[in-house]
């Protein structure tokens, strides 16, 4: 799997008004890796989660993965949306089938990764109720599940634990690790949260708030499963927050482009 973010740009114009979010933004993301998108409301990553996705078309630039321009979202690429966007009138079994019926998969193999899916989520009695029956933690591994059924090349996830509580997110950073490493899915995050970034990533890029400028690409060396009082941890914490800081830099055009569209 080879995905590359090449001199990607992305401008919002509104009534006369230009406001560049993404200015030439390059790395690349090896297979198999978690990638974590981090840094300040506003700073385009979103946007720019969206564009890798085929949401969105670039201003200039290319999203390639293994060779192929994106330009429109595709089955090799799966989506994690940070309020889960389950079918609520869809039971946990059915919102899980919902992308192998898209892509016509045999019902035999639906049944044969669907019962994959459940075991390897721990959701195996739970597959005929609701959205509005389950817990958050079961609508997040529900949701996770999904966007891992069609077997994308990169799951691509917006904050994929922003709709919880605090009390939660602890746990399910951890469930979201477990099921990461059976799958080994290659992984794009987007989060503000440093505790996150750490916890689950293999490699952390920083952007500024300034049209999303790369002030930081940071592998996490630290080994699975990770202790959150260990020094490695606080290390990290430590140069992530430092370029947290720096990321926090207004724009220069800030004030000329209050009200135009950001993510």
């Amino acid at each position: 799997m080879h995905l590359h973010i090449n001199n990607v740009s992305k401008t919002f114009s509104r009534s006369g008004i230009s406001n560049t979010v993404l200015n030439d933004i390059n790395f690349n993301v090896s297979s198999s890796q978690f990638l974590t998108l981090l840094g300040p409301s506003g700073c385009g990553k979103t946007t720019l989660l969206t564009i890798i996705a085929g949401f969105q078309k670039v201003t200039s630039g290319k999203i390639i993965l293994n060779g192929m321009n994106v330009s429109k979202p595709c089955s090799d690429l799966g989506f994690m949306f940070q309020n889960y966007a389950l079918f609520p009138w869809m039971s946990v079994r059915d919102n899980i089938l919902f992308p192998l019926k898209q892509q016509k998969i045999s019902k035999r193999e639906q049944e044969s990764r669907l019962a994959e899916l459940l075991s390897l989520s721990r959701l195996e009695g739970k597959e005929n109720l609701y959205p509005s029956q389950i817990s958050g933690g079961m609508k997040q591994r529900t949701a996770f599940v999904r966007a891992l059924a069609g077997n994308p090349e990169v799951l691509l996830m917006d904050e994929p634990l922003g709709a919880v509580d605090h009390q939660m997110r602890q746990a399910l950073q951890e469930d979201l690790e477990r099921l990461w490493i059976k799958d080994k899915t290659t992984v794009v995050m987007v989060t503000h949260d440093v505790d996150e970034a750490i916890y689950l990533s293999d490699r952390v890029i920083v952007m500024s708030s300034d049209q999303g400028r790369v002030v930081g690409d940071i592998q996490i060396k630290d080994p699975r499963p990770r202790s959150r009082s260990g020094p490695q941890y606080h290390k990290y914490k430590d140069i992530l927050t430092s370029h947290l800081n720096q990321a926090y830099i207004p724009c220069k055009d800030e004030k000329e482009s209050k009200g135009v569209e950001a993510a």
